[in-house]
């Protein structure tokens, strides 16, 4: 079975290539979670946040927006002793921010899924790549939302998280056309 060479041989890494990247998402709940996620990798590798996913489920109270939002700074500093997570300050205020910046988008839009699979008309973007070193970093979409969330307050999501993003959540299918999975999702 073909698959996007990225994910290698790593079980954990497979499985979320096999069954959730790149499956268009529609669940505010799980938007924020690869949002906190993503915005936590800046820096680092994907399967090393992948990893602790877990934890952050258990420190982030499952990833809910409505609770997140109200964290105060007794909860940053003990998301700070958290060897479970990443331990940046900058990266944790970020997710609180973005937590209630999330919450004005939900208010604005009906959901956070409205707004942002509105900036591809509700359609995913379907690319063709044959070979992994096709695949972009960063597009005119991602730079686009990147910058619209930047103008609403958010914090640590610029255009490569961003393009991350729409890749975990199928608004860009990044499956190269060999992988078993682009014509699935």
């Amino acid at each position: 079975m073909n698959r996007c060479p990225w994910c290698g041989n790593d079980e954990l890494y497979v499985n979320y290539h096999d069954e959730e990247w790149g499956v268009p998402v529609h669940e505010d709940k799980k938007h924020f979670e690869f949002l906190v996620l993503e915005s936590a990798q800046a820096g680092l590798n994907w399967l090393t946040v992948l990893r602790k996913r877990e934890n952050y489920r258990k420190a982030y109270d499952d990833f809910d927006v409505d609770k997140v939002c109200r964290y105060a700074e007794h909860k940053v500093e003990e998301l700070l002793q958290n060897s479970g997570i990443i331990r940046n300050r900058k990266k944790i205020e970020a997710s609180i921010n973005n937590a209630i910046h999330f919450i004005d988008i939900q208010k604005e839009f009906g959901s956070f899924d409205k707004y942002i699979w509105s900036f591809v008309d509700n359609h995913p973007v379907i690319n063709n790549w044959k070979d992994i070193s096709e695949v972009p970093a960063t597009s005119e979409l991602s730079d686009k939302v990147s910058k619209d969330l930047k103008k609403r307050g958010f914090k640590f999501l610029g255009t490569t998280i961003i393009y991350a993003h729409l890749q975990a959540t199928g608004i860009i299918n990044d499956h190269l056309t060999s992988c078993f999975r682009h014509n699935r999702v």
